[in-house]
């Protein structure tokens, strides 16, 4: 019986190479988990969770059309891989509210804790409204005990020359020393111009944004890319009455800076924009 070679046509081209492979099924792509989900694997509570990424030691994934971060597994298992975990991870996220509770974390007095915060030598991480609507601010304890051991001068004795003209003028570097820690942390997350712009143009007066921004479609831009209130901000209206100002600038040199470094990161944008034809108005 004869056998067409045809019939065998297609083993013999698949030995000499003269076929391409199938294609092999690629891996499904894994779920992002949301924070709740992603704080539970990592052991923390979702204020430790909250605060690990906001200091950018646990990092986000694609955000869902409402804004909510997610997680990728595979960033929760690099995580997981450090030496400690998780509770080395507790120790660099663990805070202290008030003065009293940070100066025993500091090995000094109330009265000195707040002065050597109020001068600067201290930046708040975070802060909450209390029930008398007054302000408390968070200090990472790992920090203070760094500076303890730093600064140990600092601790007892007189105060710096520095440090009594400050006190004398009624200075409070607190707020402005949050602020730079905020904008910094949310600039290290993107390489995105227009949201490093965003970033900036969030934390500068109204006025002042738009005399940066003249142009109504860019500040169109900015708003839609602002980043949302930082973790702890407090949403009864009240509380976020006490806290609002903070999350914008008001000595005019911190101002100043802000602005010149919008202007800046602005130039980039609309080069960006210019070449691309993305992001930016058209």
């Amino acid at each position: 019986m004869k056998v067409e070679a045809r019939q065998y046509a297609p083993v013999g081209a698949a030995l000499r190479g003269d076929v391409e492979p199938q294609p092999q099924p690629q891996p499904l792509p894994q779920p992002l988990l949301a924070g709740p989900r992603a704080a539970e694997e990592l052991g923390l509570g979702r204020a430790e969770f909250a605060r690990a990424v906001q200091l950018g030691l646990v990092r986000p994934g694609p955000r869902t059309v409402g804004g909510a971060a997610r997680f990728a597994r595979a960033e929760l298992e690099r995580v997981k891989a450090r030496r400690g975990h998780p509770e080395a991870l507790r120790a660099q996220v663990e805070t202290v509210a008030g003065a009293d509770h940070g100066a025993r974390v500091l090995g000094t007095g109330p009265t000195r804790f707040t002065r050597l915060a109020r001068c600067g030598h201290l930046s708040p991480v975070g802060y909450r409204v209390n029930r008398y609507r007054a302000l408390v601010w968070l200090y990472l304890a790992a920090e203070l005990r760094e500076f303890a051991a730093r600064e140990p001068g600092l601790l007892s004795g007189a105060a710096p020359p520095r440090d009594r003209e400050l006190m004398a003028a009624g200075a409070d570097l607190r707020p402005r020393r949050w602020r730079e820690r905020h904008v910094g942390l949310l600039l290290r997350r993107t390489a995105d111009p227009w949201e490093r712009a965003a970033v900036l143009a969030s934390v500068l007066p109204d006025d002042e944004v738009l005399a940066a921004v003249p142009d109504p479609a860019e500040r169109i831009v900015l708003a839609a890319l602002a980043p949302p209130p930082p973790y702890g901000h407090p949403q009864v209206p009240a509380a976020a009455a006490v806290a609002g100002p903070l999350l914008v600038a008001e000595p005019s040199e911190e101002v100043g800076r802000y602005r010149a470094s919008l202007e800046f990161a602005l130039t980039g944008a609309r080069g960006q924009s210019n070449s691309t034809g993305e992001r930016g108005p058209t």
